[in-house]
């Protein structure tokens, strides 16, 4: 009835600016879900080790309950560690204002017809219930129930990381598994800039000036100064009261502190979704008067950054009949991946690409490689990566799922390159299994 819709309305509009604790925060959801429910979908992806915690995600979207091929998937997570309260509130704001714009603002009505739009706002619900008196610098909060730091409980890509995985890492990992996100941050407190990857390195990323540089550096540099200079006061680096400084607001994490067990490096190499973390607070845990501050002062960066998901190219591969073939490698010449990025269950593939002339190399093993050049315009105001299709016309084939294994993959890098220095295909074709075709 009409009385009922209004008070749905009515639900979804009231977000205040102060700290919702878990109930608050999962009725503000609901809500939210209810009130729109062809633009929202809401889940829970998991439990936190207490159990009463749901790890709930909101997707947002023209098509939220599910994929669609063509549409790029993006993620926000915050609130990993539970003390660091900033993420989790604007995250929720960010909720109201995507649905609130729909259909009256241009630019956010075409970024969720074009986007799908996957939000967390909580991590570790149980670290943020358990920091009963906040601080600016640090809380047992932080951790989760069992006293574990989730960023440092991911597999390693340099290192064996030998913490046992925890809940909410597991449910991450799975969700990470389950989707094909392209574009990535999680949220952060403690300082102002923002973090990209690699965060932990050896002699095979390593440069002189003591960076640990993925393959996609450049496309990195710019994710993370595409936040940082559209952030109020980030890009002008004069960082907190500890004297660091950060140019332009950004930093490599390696360069920063090495991280072993880092979320951002498991999403990139096993994830093949590019993240970056954001530090958004001096403050882990400010008062709340000052929240509506910090989310005037992200609000436009969230958005640019969000964009950033239509860099680059995408495409699908499929056989001589047009199916979808999985598992294929596609990958920009100059630049693969120690876990090489493969295409989806539909055949997919998206690849972040600064504009520029790239060969795209796409690889059913087995088959001869097809490649392509591609010019790739900046397609970010258009909403759409540069298409481009590959089609194995000699080729009709299932292909079986692939997993990389998830021993740290840098470091047979690292002993290799003290060698023959091969390229990281053939050292792939040592450590990963061959697709199996039926």
């Amino acid at each position: 009835d009409v009385v009922g819709i209004l008070c749905l309305l009515s639900v979804a509009a009231a977000l205040d600016f102060k700290y919702h604790h878990d109930k608050e925060m999962e009725a503000y959801l609901k809500g939210v879900h209810a009130a729109y429910p062809s633009l929202t979908h809401l889940h829970s992806i998991g439990r936190s080790v207490e159990g009463r915690g749901d790890l709930w995600v909101l997707v947002l979207g023209r098509f939220p309950t599910h994929h669609k091929i063509g549409i790029p998937e993006f993620k926000y997570v915050a609130n990993m560690h539970g003390d660091e309260t900033v993420g989790r509130e604007i995250l929720l704001h960010l909720i109201d204002f995507l649905v609130t714009s729909y259909r009256r603002d241009p630019v956010i009505t075409r970024l969720l017809n074009n986007t799908r739009i996957h939000i967390m706002p909580t991590m570790n619900p149980d670290g943020f219930e358990a920091t009963k008196v906040p601080n600016c610098y640090y809380t047992r909060g932080r951790y989760n129930k069992n006293g574990e730091d989730l960023n440092r409980n991911f597999p390693d890509a340099f290192e064996n990381n030998n913490a046992s995985i925890q809940p909410e890492t597991q449910a991450v990992m799975d969700w990470i598994k389950n989707e094909t996100f392209v574009l990535s941050a999680n949220l952060h407190g403690g300082a102002l800039v923002a973090s990209y990857t690699f965060d932990n390195g050896n002699s095979a990323t390593i440069s002189s000036e003591g960076h640990s540089r993925s393959p996609d550096d450049d496309v990195f540099i710019h994710l993370a100064k595409t936040y940082s200079f559209n952030h109020a006061s980030m890009s002008k680096g004069t960082g907190c009261d500890n004297g660091q400084t950060f140019p332009e607001g950004i930093t490599n994490g390696y360069s920063w502190y090495q991280l072993e067990g880092g979320m951002q490096d498991f999403n990139y190499v096993w994830g093949q979704c590019f993240e970056i973390t954001l530090e958004l607070s001096c403050c882990k845990y400010p008062p709340e008067d000052q929240l509506e501050k910090f989310w005037r002062d992200n609000r436009a960066a969230l958005i640019e950054y969000i964009k950033q998901v239509h860099l680059g190219v995408k495409g699908q591969v499929t056989d001589k009949n047009g199916n979808p073939i999985p598992n294929a490698i596609v990958e920009a010449k100059g630049r693969p991946h120690v876990c090489p990025y493969r295409t989806n269950e539909h055949g997919e593939y998206f690849l972040l690409l600064l504009p520029g002339t790239y060969v795209i190399n796409a690889t059913v093993p087995g088959f001869k490689s097809m490649l392509k050049t591609v010019e790739i315009p900046d397609n970010t105001g258009n909403f759409s990566a540069v298409k481009h299709d590959f089609s194995f016309s000699e080729v009709s084939v299932r292909s079986r799922a692939v997993s990389c294994p998830k021993t740290p993959l840098y470091q047979e890098l690292e002993l290799a390159s003290a060698a023959v220095k091969p390229t990281l295909h053939i050292l792939v074709l040592m450590t990963v299994m061959l697709v199996i075709f039926i």
